[in-house]
């Protein structure tokens, strides 16, 4: 009894550490990845069923009343939405047909970085800053919810010919990977009339924490000949991502502002429009597209927790 009471113990403390230094656990995995590949990579065959784990441990937190709560004043929701799946998009198209219109795989990479989901882990940071937890809630999953329509959509929108796609597949390994596991846990939710919102969450984290580690690490390793080999065009693509990456905090936070929102929407509406589910990206890029697409994705690992960082500072 002891034993296991010592091992429920040393979970918890692993869950404070890896939230308290989110900025720089991910890049750490980054990282170990491009370090070991030959290691890591055998680990890319479960990469979906892990992140189905991510997904559904993240919907545990929502209740179909929260979403419904949430439409009664949808401005801050569509305002988010709009930043993630227009403003962003549309801008990280431009400068990659602006910087690298030689290379289609640097852009297609560059948009898919900025077409999924808002980050599951853009809970934690409103969480800690005192933003609207319902309002960011909703956005995280009505965004996962959409993404295995808006994905395919937006690719083929923004990118037309120049990139094959799979649409039908993709679909459906996005329905299974985010969609599914998130109404799942909703529906446990119903279900159990709240009680497992309550308890579940906190006794699971841990497990996200270590999925979350677990995909970043295994997806960083299709990218290690990139990093490895750096040239001054990847340089390139790095800085443009950082910027854009800052444009979306900033965007967010700006709207928030000049439509005089409270406080705590402007809080979840920075991190909810800057934060992306890179790793959902990772896992698309690796299915669906040639190597080098991986690049753009998974450089955003390096930016996104020490952005999400500089900014709750700021908000303070």
């Amino acid at each position: 009894m002891d034993g296991g009471n010592s091992a429920v113990k040393l979970l918890y403390a692993f869950n404070r550490l890896v939230e308290k230094w989110m900025a720089l656990v991910t890049p750490l995995c980054l990282l170990i990845g491009v370090l070991f590949p030959e290691f890591t990579g055998r680990g890319l065959p479960f990469v979906p069923v892990v992140f189905g784990l991510i997904s559904f441990i993240g919907g545990l937190n929502t209740r179909f009343c929260d979403l419904k709560n949430v439409f009664r004043r949808p401005l801050p929701l569509l305002m988010t939405l709009g930043t993630l799946h227009i403003l962003l998009p549309l801008a990280s198209c431009g400068v990659g047909l602006f910087f690298f219109s030689s290379d289609p795989n640097l852009i297609t990479g560059m948009v898919l970085e900025f077409v999924v989901p808002t980050a599951v882990v853009s809970l934690m940071w409103v969480s800690i800053y005192r933003g609207d937890s319902p309002l960011s809630l909703s956005v995280v999953v009505i965004d996962t919810l959409l993404s295995p329509f808006l994905i395919p959509l937006s690719l083929k929108l923004l990118l037309g010919s120049t990139v094959s796609i799979d649409t039908a597949d993709m679909m459906r390994q996005l329905l299974f990977m985010i969609a599914i596991p998130a109404v799942a846990a909703m529906l446990l939710n119903e279900f159990t009339h709240g009680r497992s919102k309550e308890y579940l969450p906190s006794r699971l984290a841990p497990f996200s924490k270590l999925a979350l580690i677990f995909v970043v690490t295994c997806n960083s390793s299709k990218v290690a000949p990139y990093i490895r080999n750096l040239t001054p065009k990847l340089v390139a693509v790095a800085v443009c991502i950082l910027l854009l990456a800052a444009c979306g905090y900033a965007v967010g936070f700006l709207i928030g502002l000049f439509t005089r929102q409270k406080r705590e929407a402007v809080v979840s509406l920075t991190f909810g429009s800057g934060m992306r589910n890179i790793s959902a990206g990772a896992v698309l890029a690796a299915s669906y597209f040639p190597p080098e697409v991986m690049f753009p994705v998974m450089i955003g690992t390096l930016f996104q927790q020490v952005l999400a960082a500089t900014y709750g500072v700021l908000l303070k």
